[in-house]
């Protein structure tokens, strides 16, 4: 494959993502969105990486994995004690946050 192909599928994989993030209301439903997004980014930095012929996309990458692991556990968390909370997940009927 050659990188064009690779930034084809990213951005779409993007786009998908960022429709996603606008249209649901769904707290899971976004972050499911939000991680398909950092995924699109991680293509881009192996496919340069790989295209360039050095690593460091690709160790970047790792990074951005493990950080997005840590933010999905931590939005799991927040969406789990919202939900003891409101028992609901939709993030219109939620507003404990107002003051």
């Amino acid at each position: 494959m050659t990188l064009y192909s690779y930034l084809i599928i990213s951005s779409i994989i993007f786009t998908i993502g960022a429709y996603g993030i606008i249209t649901q209301r769904s707290g899971i439903k976004i972050l499911m969105c939000i991680e398909l997004m950092l995924t699109a980014a991680n293509i881009n930095l192996v496919a340069f990486s790989s295209f360039n012929g050095n690593a460091a996309g690709q160790v970047f990458a790792l990074f951005s994995i493990a950080i997005a692991a840590a933010e999905a556990g931590i939005g799991f968390a927040i969406l789990v004690a919202l939900f003891r909370v409101r028992d609901t997940i939709n993030l219109d009927n939620i507003n404990i946050l107002r003051w």
